[in-house]
């Protein structure tokens, strides 16, 4: 039996793993996660889905309004870039 873990329980690995092969709009690349009933990231899968933009040149994720919901120095692919 193949057991995938679900990319739609929001972790940072999930997060990237998605980001992978997401479609972009405006810059964001596209993901789904799953929701508690207040909208905040759920730790399990649940009865709702929502859609978020994970920004690569920030290292941030945003919510359907675009509000930020995770910042990670980690998940910006810039990091580091122009130092000396």
């Amino acid at each position: 039996m193949d057991e995938r873990p679900d990319l739609n329980v929001y972790s940072p690995e999930n997060l990237l793993a998605q980001a992978e092969g997401a479609p972009e709009h405006l810059g964001y690349r596209v993901l789904m996660f799953w929701v508690n009933s207040d909208g905040t990231l759920a730790k399990s899968a649940t009865n709702h889905k929502a859609t978020f933009y994970y920004s690569p040149s920030g290292g941030t994720l945003r919510d359907e309004d675009l509000n930020i919901v995770v910042y990670s120095a980690k998940f910006d692919i810039y990091k580091g870039i122009g130092r000396a």
